[in-house]
């Protein structure tokens, strides 16, 4: 065994400047994919955490996933039937006997609190400006309990919904759009034409751009009055005692209550989408640098075994069997792919670090002043291991060639 590592390293030694083009290419596969990885999980994990802390893990809504069966389609379930242009019936929206609801979710297994609330769009007006926003009616003593919107209220504070008259809670985006800051008095005006002088009591900053130019928070019974729909929820914004499983949770709900139950993942499965093809491009980038990397690894020892045949042949005269052969070249796929990692592991630490000192600000799903990055050690086993695996396999093929070397017409040939 150490004779057979003695020649592999001699063997790279005679060829540096082929076998540090190797190590060099090695090295760069898993530079960059340490380094990516940390700032493509680093963003993907920021973004997750910040949905969590600011959305309800479940929201309970008034509408159905599937549309409502005809009575026709129900009446002649089997027969050849065939419905269109069916006007839908007029319908008050709301969740029925929400409150009833609400207290049976709370005891539900599994939900940790619940909240209802009522959603619709409002224009605030302050001087000549105009912005349409979310406007969310909640029981703050309830909210808090569902979400961390507390944590995001840069001023003012969510109990002063409660004493103060007419109060809302805006988003700095929304603000920033009107104008306005603490305290203005802001014209709110709902599509039903009811009008009500509202006070900025709040301004939350979440860092998620959707949220903090859009959305309104204000007293469910002032959304009530604003919608003119009295006594009404729409939404259930639920939390769950364990995140994972939201998803299972709300089919459960939505299973006994008909009504569309709709876990975080489902509501974000966009944004997941596009962090699939991220970690897609990703992972084909550095592949790409591992391949060519793998290249110059199969052509060095491809190089070396023709150049060392005759020197094959005599070893295998003297005894070493057509798996020491083997070896001596796996060896020398091994030496390069463990020398490169341990260079690349050092230049993926660099690369994240020289990512963290860049600042720059960045307002696009959500709103940054650099890169967030994840350090883990993870990334350095992964990219250190797919580096050996590929040096190896690379070997391989040329290394099973050079153990089938037959020493007697080779010796016969150059003799």
């Amino acid at each position: 065994m150490a004779l057979s590592l003695d020649i592999a390293l001699t063997h790279l030694a005679a060829r540096k400047r082929q076998t540090l083009v190797s190590v060099l290419g090695v090295a760069m596969g898993v530079g960059f994919f340490v380094a990516m990885s940390a700032m493509m999980q680093g963003f993907q994990q920021d973004f997750v955490n910040k949905i969590v802390d600011n959305t309800p893990y479940i929201v309970v809504k008034d509408e159905f996933r599937t549309p409502p069966r005809q009575p026709a389609q129900i009446a002649h379930a089997d027969g050849a039937i065939k419905l269109h242009g069916v006007k839908p019936r007029d319908e008050i929206r709301g969740i029925k006997r929400a409150g009833q609801i609400v207290k049976v979710l709370q005891d539900w297994p599994g939900v940790a609190a619940a909240s209802p609330t009522l959603e619709g769009q409002l224009f605030l007006r302050y001087g000549g400006k105009e912005v349409s926003v979310s406007a969310i009616g909640i029981e703050p003593d309830k909210e808090r309990r569902v979400t961390k919107i507390e944590k995001d209220i840069a001023e003012g504070s969510l109990d002063a919904l409660k004493t103060t008259n007419n109060g809302v809670i805006v988003g700095a985006g929304v603000a920033r759009k009107l104008g306005a800051q603490m305290h203005s008095i802001v014209t709110a005006v709902s599509p039903k034409g009811v009008i009500l002088r509202m006070k900025i009591v709040g301004l939350i900053r979440t860092g998620i751009v959707q949220i903090d130019d859009s959305q309104a928070y204000l007293l469910l019974k002032k959304a009530q009055i604003l919608q003119q729909r009295i006594n009404v929820a729409n939404r259930i914004r639920i939390k769950t005692l364990d995140l994972n499983r939201a998803h299972a949770i709300a089919r459960q709900i939505e299973a006994r209550y008909d009504y569309k139950a709709e876990s975080w993942e489902e509501a974000n499965s966009g944004v997941f989408g596009v962090f699939v093809i991220q970690n897609a491009v990703m992972y084909s980038t550095t592949g790409a640098i591992l391949i060519v990397a793998c290249f110059g690894i199969f052509n060095v020892i491809s190089t070396v075994i023709f150049e060392k045949t005759r020197d094959i042949a005599i070893l295998k005269s003297i005894g070493f069997e057509a798996g020491d052969i083997r070896r001596i070249f796996l060896f020398e796929g091994l030496a390069v792919g463990l020398i490169g990692s341990v260079f690349g592991c050092a230049l993926g630490f660099g690369l994240t670090h020289l990512l963290g000192t860049i600042e720059f600000e960045i307002k696009a799903m959500v709103e940054n002043k650099g890169f967030i990055l994840k350090w883990s050690v993870w990334h350095y086993a992964i990219a250190s291991a797919m580096a050996i695996v590929s040096a190896v396999l690379a070997a391989y093929i040329p290394a099973r060639r050079a153990a089938g070397v037959n020493p007697v017409s080779i010796i016969r040939g150059a003799a």
